[in-house]
C-alpha cells in the first residue's frame, strides 16, 4: 500500500496530479479540496494517499490531509459510492456540510452532487452516521470547498479545462456548463478557482 508521497509537482489538471517521486511520475487523482491547496507547478508537496487495486488497474488519490482520506475511505465502503463518486462528494460539499447533512437528514443537499441519487443520499446519511467518528479528526480538519488558493493555475483556456474537471467530477457537459455560466465573469480567473465557484454554486 502507498499511504504518502512526497516528491515535486509536474502537472495539476484537475482531478489529476502528476508527481516526480525521485525520477518516477506518479499519476494521482485528488478532490478539489486537495487543488485548493496545493503549490505551483515545481514546487515540493507531500499528499496523504489511498492505493485501490482493481482487476484491469491500480489507482492512487491524494489527499492534503489526513482527515480528508479517511473520510475518502469511508466514502467508498458505502453501496453505491465508488471512488469517482466520492471525489466529488469532497470537491463539492465541505466536511462542515456534510456533517450537517447526515445529522440533519438533508437529502436535498446531498442529491444536488453528481452522481448522488435520492437512494444514494439516503445509504449515505445511514451508514455515515456510525463512520464519522472514525475519520480520525473532526469536520473542521477538513480542507473545505471553499479555501482559499495556494497555488496558481496554469492554463491556456482556464473555462475549456474548468468544464472538463465538473465533467470529470461527474457532472454532464451541459450542466458543466450552466455553471459556469452562472458565475458570471470569468475573465482573469484560473481554472481552479472557477471550478470553485462552479461548484459551490451548484450546492448552494
Amino acid at each position: 500500500m502507498i499511504g504518502r508521497l512526497q516528491g515535486i509537482l509536474i502537472e495539476k489538471q484537475p482531478p489529476s496530479l502528476l508527481i516526480d517521486v525521485n525520477g518516477v511520475g506518479y499519476e494521482v487523482d485528488a478532490p478539489m479540496s486537495t487543488f485548493y491547496n496545493l503549490p505551483a507547478v515545481g514546487e515540493k508537496l507531500s499528499l496523504h494517499t489511498h492505493l485501490l487495486v482493481r482487476e484491469d488497474a491500480q489507482l492512487l488519490y491524494g489527499f492534503y490531509t489526513q482527515t480528508e482520506r479517511a473520510m475518502f475511505r469511508s466514502l467508498i465502503k458505502v453501496s453505491g459510492v465508488g471512488a469517482k463518486v466520492a471525489l466529488a462528494i469532497l470537491s463539492g460539499i465541505s466536511a462542515g456540510d456534510f456533517v450537517r447533512c447526515v445529522q440533519e437528514d438533508d437529502t436535498a443537499s446531498l442529491v444536488k452532487l453528481p452522481g448522488i441519487g435520492k437512494k444514494t443520499a439516503e445509504r449515505l446519511i445511514i451508514e455515515m452516521r456510525d463512520r464519522i467518528k472514525d475519520w480520525g479528526g473532526s469536520a473542521s480538519d477538513f480542507v473545505s470547498a471553499t479555501s482559499p488558493l495556494q497555488g496558481q493555475a496554469r492554463a491556456n483556456d482556464p473555462v475549456r479545462e474548468a468544464s472538463a474537471a465538473l465533467v470529470a467530477l461527474g457532472y454532464k457537459l451541459p450542466e458543466a456548463s450552466r455553471m459556469i455560466q452562472a458565475i458570471g465573469n470569468t475573465a482573469d480567473l484560473p481554472t481552479e478557482e472557477i471550478i470553485r465557484a462552479a461548484l459551490k454554486g451548484a450546492v448552494a
